[in-house]
């Protein structure tokens, strides 16, 4: 049986790899690592054995759901030396699983994601997945807005969710910008998905959405002083938003209402930050959406909502 970790890190390779002979048999070794760590969760898994499942399968080029003899195959010495490589990584260095595998998954499809933007994790993608309904007729949506899109996945997962819809997606970042290229690319997805650099709606031409839809920054400087050494690998730029977490929110209230239809909605997540916007507002009536995967902090706003804000 293999040894422990020890407390200074991760035994060597040398030391497991005459026990070790299966992708099972790593992943059980990556968990009780993982485990013995102090790593932090929160880049699509919660618990060492999810996040074992993820990095061994990916080595391995093995679908969720293989049959399971397919994990009880004896493995090679190159997936052993690079299942031990990403986990030590994991460990010493803490980067989010995504950014060492190059990929996360969103809404169910495959993303291209590194340290240009956020690693994609909003419970947003569930309300995706469902056209946005029961908020909207999913048929009848043409024009979609992802204000601070990041590597594209709320946008390009809203096309593939909504065929007939043209998608605008913004972004402040170049790098980010130029991650979501790769992801449009990656879903063949270029003719309905346009992106643009700018500072939330400045890019954009004088036009009217069905949705607004927004994963914006929203930490505050109390909970950015304690981030999580995974957390502090992403850029900055798609996390700080000022003392109260809403430096960019308030932007989006002041200024959806001249882009959103009539009949629009307008969709943002601030997570962490939702009691401090309630307290702002308190003569709005937020709709906060729930989801069966879990995740909260989102909020929904019609358009005659957003108007009666902007009048006071």
């Amino acid at each position: 049986m293999a040894k422990q970790p020890t407390e200074s890190g991760i035994e060597s390779l040398q030391e497991i790899d005459a026990d070790l002979s299966s992708g099972r048999e790593f992943i059980y070794w990556a968990a009780r690592c993982f485990e013995s760590s102090d790593i932090f969760y929160g880049h699509g898994t919660d618990n060492p054995l999810d996040e074992a499942v993820a990095l061994v399968m990916h080595v391995l080029e093995l679908p969720f759901g293989c049959p399971d003899e397919l994990l009880d195959k004896r493995i090679s010495s190159a997936e052993k030396a690079r299942i031990h490589e990403l986990a030590s990584r994991r460990i010493e260095h803490r980067e989010p699983l995504a950014y060492l595998l190059g990929e996360a998954w969103f809404a169910g499809l495959r993303f291209k994601a590194d340290a240009r933007a956020l690693v994609p994790r909003s419970p947003i993608a569930e309300l995706v997945e469902q056209g946005y309904e029961p908020w909207v007729d999913a048929e009848s949506v043409t024009a979609v807005l992802d204000l601070c899109t990041g590597g594209g996945s709320i946008a390009i997962a809203t096309a593939l969710a909504l065929p007939q819809a043209e998608v605008d997606a913004v972004d402040l970042s170049a790098e980010a910008l130029a991650l979501a290229a790769e992801n449009v690319a990656l879903h063949e997805v270029g003719q309905r998905v346009t992106l643009f650099e700018g500072d939330l709606f400045a890019p954009l031409r004088r036009k009217r959405y069905d949705i607004i839809v927004s994963n914006p920054p929203y930490v505050d400087a109390e909970d950015m002083a304690a981030l999580p050494a995974e957390f502090r690998r992403e850029p900055e730029l798609g996390l700080a938003a000022g003392d109260d977490g809403l430096d960019i929110v308030h932007r989006i209230l002041a200024e959806a209402p001249r882009y959103l239809a009539d009949e629009g909605i307008l969709i943002v997540e601030v997570g962490n930050s939702a009691p401090a916007l309630e307290a702002t507002y308190p003569q709005v009536e937020f709709t906060w959406l729930d989801f069966e995967r879990g995740g909260d902090g989102i909020f929904l706003l019609t358009s005659d909502q957003l108007h009666a804000i902007a009048e006071k």
